[in-house]
């Protein structure tokens, strides 16, 4: 019998794989020694403790694991290692006395790109810029002035709510979809200042884009094998979302930018939406970290994705 090589194909498949559970296994090992880890249950080659989230709701599996491990466990997801805190006493150490040591955010595609490049204050690393960054959303953003000022804005979006239960008495009515209807408004007119024209596209992709947020990854698993992001085509599928997205933000910016100065002095204060005050921070320059149009749409895109109506949607459906 002749000996037959493997076709092409198949043999740079077997490569590929081969390479990249040498490097797993590679970074599990480097990784493994670091000491004095909390306790947590055995950990699997290259998944480490994946399975043991799989086949339930993931919080109903941690719950039984904590159960047996203590209110502080290690597990290792694939490549990242992942403490696990199911006390309010160890929240609050984490989260309250030594909050510096575990500010640093995780790796997470979808929030890299999202937030163009981690520049906005939920993704990026703790340092100078992020200080900046809380700042601007203490002061300028979340201030009890700038909360006040949107309060017609969240009484007309309400009404408007009981106006279209009203309309349809008798009838069987999607609450969740009404949920996020009234969320959406409010999130955009405090962004926005009005419901733009491309509303219906904005919503469908800021859907899309809270879908692939909040969903499993295993690119985000596995941040050092960068094939991954190829072979799952998740990168490109992000980054085309992105795009779409981008585009109306850009021309959200730029159409409050031309507003704004052919109004003199600009808005006032009160008038005032959540572009606006980027811009007029931006226009003031008197910043460490220049302000830049994409940090501006950053804030913005990030806050209707991780804070906006798609999260609040998705607690709804839970309920």
């Amino acid at each position: 019998m002749d000996f037959q090589f493997p076709s092409i194909p198949l043999f740079l498949a077997c490569l590929l794989f081969l390479s990249m559970v040498v490097k797993i296994v590679k970074k599990s090992t480097s990784s493994s020694s670091i000491p004095k880890l909390p306790p947590g249950p055995w950990k699997l080659p290259i998944i480490g403790n994946i399975h043991q989230l799989v086949g339930s709701l993931p919080h109903h599996n941690l719950r039984k694991l904590a159960g047996t491990y203590g209110p502080l466990m290690h597990l290792q997801l694939g490549q990242v290692s992942t403490m696990v805190v199911s006390s309010p006493e160890i929240a609050k150490e984490v989260l309250k006395d030594h909050d510096i040591v575990f500010a640093q955010r995780p790796f997470l595609l979808a929030s890299q790109i999202f937030s163009y490049g981690s520049t906005n204050i939920v993704f990026s690393p703790y340092g100078d810029y992020w200080r900046q960054m809380r700042k601007i959303c203490v002061m300028e953003l979340l201030s009890a002035r700038r909360v006040q000022s949107f309060q017609g804005i969240r009484e007309e979006e309400v009404l408007n709510l009981v106006k279209s239960i009203s309309k349809d008495t008798g009838l069987s009515i999607n609450l969740s979809k009404k949920i996020y209807s009234l969320t959406y408004g409010m999130v955009a007119r405090a962004a926005f200042g009005k419901r733009n024209k491309d509303q219906e596209e904005f919503i469908s992709l800021v859907e899309e884009a809270t879908f692939l947020a909040a969903g499993f990854s295993i690119v985000d698993l596995y941040p050092s094998v960068k094939v991954l992001e190829v072979i799952t085509g998740m990168r490109s599928r992000l980054e085309k979302l992105k795009n779409r997205l981008d585009k109306i933000l850009e021309s959200i910016v730029n159409e409050h930018r031309d507003g704004n100065s052919a109004t003199e002095g600009g808005k006032s204060r009160e008038t005032e939406d959540l572009v606006d005050v980027l811009l007029r921070v931006q226009k003031n320059g008197d910043l460490e970290f220049p302000l830049t149009d994409d940090n501006i749409k950053a804030v913005i895109l990030v806050a209707l994705i991780f804070m906006g109506p798609g999260i609040l949607n998705s607690v709804f459906e839970i309920v």
